[in-house]
């Protein structure tokens, strides 16, 4: 969660349209890239982040390229409607599709590639594997 916001509660909004940000490998030589848009809560994001930590044996550098900053709110059980918005519940990040959610380096394609696979498990989003030797031939054609 945020160390500091300038407001308490959010509103929903929309998730449409791709996104404009984030889009290429900038850290390390694998990613794992939103095929979809979903909000992602920190606690998968978190999942995803073990799984991966686990399968590489703590070997190679993992790189969150995605921060939950947008407050989802929930009222208690058994409430009737009305008497406002609930309270802040959690915390999670708006993913748009062709983001790069994680990125790897320091280990095999291989490695990579299955570490990746369970991560994404983790995830509401579907999610496509990216070397980043092939994404620099994709951007030249």
């Amino acid at each position: 969660m945020p160390k500091k916001t300038k407001y308490r509660k959010a509103q929903k909004g929309r998730m449409n349209g791709v996104a404009s940000r984030g889009t290429e490998i900038a850290f390390g030589e694998f990613g794992l890239k939103a095929e979809t848009g979903e909000r992602i809560t920190s606690r998968q994001i978190e999942a995803a982040r073990r799984a991966m930590t686990r399968y590489i044996k703590r070997g190679g550098k993992i790189w969150i390229r995605i921060f939950p900053d947008v407050p989802i709110t929930k009222k208690p059980a058994e409430v009737r409607m009305g008497s406002g918005k609930g309270s802040v519940d959690h915390y999670a990040a708006k993913v748009r599709p062709g983001r790069i959610m994680f990125e790897m380096a320091g280990v095999t394609e291989d490695i990579a590639k299955e570490a990746m696979r369970l991560a994404a498990h983790k995830l509401p989003v579907q999610t496509r594997f990216i070397a980043k030797h092939e994404a620099e031939i994709e951007a030249k054609e």
